[in-house]
């Protein structure tokens, strides 16, 4: 296909998906320290598949994807219990991912307008919220606009490639279970955490691939 990488690229993206299950797996085992340690490599290992496959490193795509992977390296490693102040400045990290992912569906990826079912996002919002706000205390304010931001960021995803809005779509039910734990009282799963970093790793990984996918199509589109 006309969007397909290059064979010699993919390869780059073989040390994410191998730190990615080493994480998961060793997370499923309660290998805590190993699975820290994994889980804040993750998104620079994605980053390097990133900078090693796109055919430009000097175009837009490549910076704002750069720019929500170093973010969300921050966020990785930062986002824990709420309150604290790392938690904070996590969130704040996290809150930069997103811009810069709304940013690059917004100009470089956009392909269309988002359709009409992506009002969809908004109820979403909604009823997330609903379950939310009444255990948030004083960070009220700060989850309603996150929760805001990553709707809308994937809502611009529906207007690029279908690979990167099913990627936002996982982004988006990861920081949603992630805040029903973090902050409902009794809300818990059989490997929660598992569960939650899967959905968060396949949604990063499919919004890079798609990046990257989109960028190749436009590169070959170029006249000789």
């Amino acid at each position: 296909m006309a969007s397909s990488i290059p064979r010699s690229r993919t390869l780059a993206f073989g040390p994410f998906v191998i730190v990615a299950i080493v994480h998961l797996v060793t997370l499923g085992l309660l290998l805590l320290p190993v699975a820290y340690w994994a889980k804040v490599s993750v998104m620079p290992a994605l980053l390097l598949a990133l900078l090693v496959a796109v055919p430009r490193r000097r175009s837009e795509i490549a910076l704002w994807a750069a720019l929500a992977l170093v973010f969300a390296s921050v966020g990785d490693a930062l986002l824990r219990d709420p309150g604290e102040a790392g938690f904070l400045i996590g969130l704040g990290a996290f809150v930069l991912t997103h811009v810069a992912y709304l940013v690059l569906f917004l100009r470089p990826l956009r392909r269309r307008r988002p359709p009409l079912g992506a009002l969809g996002y908004a109820v979403w919002l909604i009823a997330l919220l609903v379950l939310l706000v009444p255990h948030t205390g004083a960070l009220t304010v700060a989850v309603v606009f996150y929760g805001a931001l990553v709707c809308a960021v994937a809502t611009a995803a529906l207007g690029t490639t279908p690979i990167i809005a099913v990627g936002a779509f996982l982004f988006l039910v990861s920081d949603s279970l992630l805040a029903l734990r973090l902050f409902v009282p009794g809300f818990e799963f059989w490997q929660q955490d598992v569960i939650i970093m899967t959905f968060y790793i396949g949604g990063q990984g499919l919004i890079v691939l798609g990046a990257v996918r989109e960028a190749w199509r436009r590169e070959r589109a170029l006249p000789n």
